[in-house]
Protein backbone atom coordinates (compact mmCIF):
# COMPACT_ATOMS: atom_id res chain seq x y z
CA UNK A 1 0.00 0.00 0.00
CA UNK A 2 2.89 2.55 0.80
CA UNK A 3 4.39 1.72 -2.60
CA UNK A 4 1.24 2.88 -4.22
CA UNK A 5 1.15 5.46 -2.13
CA UNK A 6 4.69 6.49 -3.00
CA UNK A 7 3.79 6.17 -6.36
CA UNK A 8 0.70 8.32 -7.14
CA UNK A 9 3.02 10.89 -5.04
CA UNK A 10 5.48 10.78 -7.92
CA UNK A 11 3.03 10.78 -10.55
CA UNK A 12 0.94 14.08 -9.07
CA UNK A 13 3.72 16.12 -8.94
CA UNK A 14 5.52 15.05 -12.20
CA UNK A 15 2.21 15.91 -13.30
CA UNK A 16 2.36 19.50 -11.55
CA UNK A 17 5.83 20.24 -12.54
CA UNK A 18 5.28 19.41 -16.35
CA UNK A 19 2.27 21.67 -16.09
CA UNK A 20 4.32 24.56 -14.74
CA UNK A 21 7.64 23.41 -16.84
CA UNK A 22 5.30 23.54 -20.14
CA UNK A 23 3.48 26.96 -19.91
CA UNK A 24 1.99 27.34 -23.40
CA UNK A 25 3.50 29.98 -25.56
CA UNK A 26 6.95 29.52 -24.42
CA UNK A 27 9.11 29.23 -27.56
CA UNK A 28 12.54 29.35 -28.67
CA UNK A 29 13.94 29.88 -32.49
CA UNK A 30 16.95 29.95 -34.12
CA UNK A 31 18.02 31.54 -37.12
CA UNK A 32 21.36 29.55 -36.88
CA UNK A 33 19.35 25.58 -35.88
CA UNK A 34 16.48 24.00 -36.60
CA UNK A 35 14.13 21.85 -34.33
CA UNK A 36 15.11 18.26 -35.70
CA UNK A 37 17.72 20.11 -38.35
CA UNK A 38 21.25 19.26 -38.65
CA UNK A 39 24.20 22.01 -37.32
CA UNK A 40 26.35 23.53 -39.68
CA UNK A 41 30.19 23.28 -39.29
CA UNK A 42 30.11 26.75 -37.75
CA UNK A 43 28.27 24.82 -34.32
CA UNK A 44 31.32 22.34 -34.53
CA UNK A 45 34.15 22.85 -31.71
CA UNK A 46 37.44 23.43 -32.38
CA UNK A 47 39.68 20.73 -30.72
CA UNK A 48 39.12 16.94 -29.77
CA UNK A 49 39.91 16.32 -33.95
CA UNK A 50 36.99 18.80 -34.87
CA UNK A 51 37.56 21.71 -36.98
CA UNK A 52 34.55 23.69 -36.74
CA UNK A 53 34.40 27.66 -35.81
CA UNK A 54 32.88 26.72 -32.35
CA UNK A 55 30.13 29.65 -32.78
CA UNK A 56 26.97 29.10 -30.83
CA UNK A 57 23.95 29.86 -32.71
CA UNK A 58 21.98 33.04 -32.20
CA UNK A 59 18.71 32.18 -30.32
CA UNK A 60 15.21 34.27 -29.36
CA UNK A 61 12.72 33.42 -27.32
CA UNK A 62 9.19 34.86 -26.37
CA UNK A 63 6.38 34.15 -24.08
CA UNK A 64 7.61 34.02 -20.91
CA UNK A 65 5.35 33.61 -17.72
CA UNK A 66 4.80 36.21 -15.31
CA UNK A 67 7.10 36.29 -12.34
CA UNK A 68 10.16 35.66 -14.47
CA UNK A 69 13.49 37.15 -12.89
CA UNK A 70 16.09 35.67 -14.92
CA UNK A 71 16.77 33.00 -18.27
CA UNK A 72 19.03 30.58 -18.33
CA UNK A 73 20.31 28.81 -21.98
CA UNK A 74 21.73 24.73 -21.47
CA UNK A 75 23.06 23.10 -24.41
CA UNK A 76 23.37 19.24 -23.91
CA UNK A 77 23.98 15.87 -25.73
CA UNK A 78 22.31 13.13 -24.55
CA UNK A 79 24.45 11.16 -26.40
CA UNK A 80 27.61 11.18 -25.64
CA UNK A 81 29.33 8.42 -24.95
CA UNK A 82 29.95 9.26 -20.84
CA UNK A 83 27.50 7.54 -19.02
CA UNK A 84 26.38 11.29 -18.24
CA UNK A 85 25.63 12.87 -21.15
CA UNK A 86 27.69 16.08 -22.76
CA UNK A 87 27.17 20.01 -21.25
CA UNK A 88 28.19 22.16 -24.59
CA UNK A 89 26.78 25.56 -22.44
CA UNK A 90 25.65 26.79 -19.60
CA UNK A 91 24.13 30.30 -18.71
CA UNK A 92 22.29 31.50 -16.10
CA UNK A 93 21.30 34.88 -15.02
CA UNK A 94 20.24 36.40 -18.72
CA UNK A 95 18.28 39.37 -17.04
CA UNK A 96 14.15 39.87 -17.64
CA UNK A 97 14.21 42.08 -20.02
CA UNK A 98 16.53 40.22 -22.68
CA UNK A 99 14.85 37.94 -25.48
CA UNK A 100 17.22 36.79 -27.95
CA UNK A 101 21.53 35.93 -27.87
CA UNK A 102 23.30 36.53 -30.66
CA UNK A 103 24.99 34.26 -32.91
CA UNK A 104 28.60 33.66 -31.23
CA UNK A 105 27.34 35.07 -27.95
CA UNK A 106 28.98 31.99 -26.14
CA UNK A 107 32.33 33.33 -26.81
CA UNK A 108 34.06 34.39 -23.64
CA UNK A 109 36.37 36.87 -25.54
CA UNK A 110 33.89 38.66 -27.47
CA UNK A 111 31.77 40.22 -24.53
CA UNK A 112 28.54 39.49 -26.18
CA UNK A 113 25.95 38.34 -23.21
CA UNK A 114 23.76 40.99 -21.55
CA UNK A 115 25.18 42.03 -18.14
CA UNK A 116 24.88 40.15 -15.28
CA UNK A 117 25.11 37.05 -17.19
CA UNK A 118 26.82 34.18 -16.05
CA UNK A 119 28.31 31.47 -18.34
CA UNK A 120 30.09 28.50 -16.72
CA UNK A 121 32.25 25.45 -17.34
CA UNK A 122 31.05 23.42 -20.38
CA UNK A 123 32.46 19.65 -20.49
CA UNK A 124 35.69 21.23 -22.53
CA UNK A 125 36.66 22.54 -19.07
CA UNK A 126 36.11 25.82 -20.57
CA UNK A 127 33.51 28.67 -19.59
CA UNK A 128 31.75 29.41 -22.56
CA UNK A 129 30.12 27.33 -25.68
CA UNK A 130 31.64 24.49 -26.90
CA UNK A 131 30.38 23.02 -29.94
CA UNK A 132 29.37 19.65 -31.92
CA UNK A 133 32.04 17.18 -31.54
CA UNK A 134 30.66 13.61 -30.96
CA UNK A 135 33.09 10.75 -31.73
CA UNK A 136 34.29 9.88 -35.42
CA UNK A 137 31.73 7.19 -36.61
CA UNK A 138 29.59 6.99 -33.51
CA UNK A 139 26.48 8.65 -35.64
CA UNK A 140 23.86 11.03 -34.83
CA UNK A 141 23.61 13.55 -31.77
CA UNK A 142 20.88 15.70 -30.63
CA UNK A 143 22.07 18.55 -29.01
CA UNK A 144 19.31 19.83 -26.72
CA UNK A 145 19.53 24.08 -26.81
CA UNK A 146 16.85 24.50 -23.79
CA UNK A 147 15.93 28.04 -22.63
CA UNK A 148 14.64 28.15 -18.99
CA UNK A 149 12.07 31.00 -17.25
CA UNK A 150 13.77 31.34 -13.73
CA UNK A 151 11.58 32.44 -10.69
CA UNK A 152 15.04 33.99 -9.04
CA UNK A 153 18.72 34.67 -10.80
CA UNK A 154 20.74 32.10 -9.21
CA UNK A 155 23.32 32.02 -6.93
CA UNK A 156 26.24 29.50 -8.21
CA UNK A 157 29.76 28.65 -7.94
CA UNK A 158 32.15 29.89 -11.42
CA UNK A 159 33.52 26.60 -11.26
CA UNK A 160 29.61 24.96 -10.71
CA UNK A 161 29.74 21.41 -12.07
CA UNK A 162 27.17 20.78 -15.16
CA UNK A 163 24.87 18.92 -12.05
CA UNK A 164 24.77 21.68 -10.02
CA UNK A 165 23.73 23.78 -12.49
CA UNK A 166 21.24 21.39 -13.79
CA UNK A 167 19.81 20.88 -10.35
CA UNK A 168 19.52 24.61 -9.95
CA UNK A 169 18.10 25.53 -12.97
CA UNK A 170 15.22 23.32 -12.72
CA UNK A 171 14.64 23.79 -9.24
CA UNK A 172 13.88 26.92 -10.45
CA UNK A 173 12.23 26.90 -13.77
CA UNK A 174 9.22 28.72 -14.51
CA UNK A 175 8.72 27.61 -17.85
CA UNK A 176 11.37 26.09 -20.90
CA UNK A 177 11.62 25.75 -24.49
CA UNK A 178 13.97 23.50 -26.58
CA UNK A 179 15.42 23.28 -30.13
CA UNK A 180 16.92 19.43 -30.73
CA UNK A 181 19.31 20.13 -33.23
CA UNK A 182 21.32 17.09 -35.04
CA UNK A 183 25.19 16.58 -35.55
CA UNK A 184 27.47 13.89 -37.06
CA UNK A 185 30.96 13.28 -37.94
CA UNK A 186 32.08 10.68 -40.02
Amino acid sequence: MQQLAKKVAVSVLSLLLSGAALAEGFTLTSADIQHGGFMKKAQEFQGFGCSGANTSPQLTWSGAPNGTAAFAILAYDPDAPTGSGWWHWQVVNIPADINTLATGAGDAGKNLLPAGSMQLRNDYGAAGFGGACPPAGHGVHRYQFTIHALSKKLELPENASGALTGYMVHAHSLAFATIEALYKRD
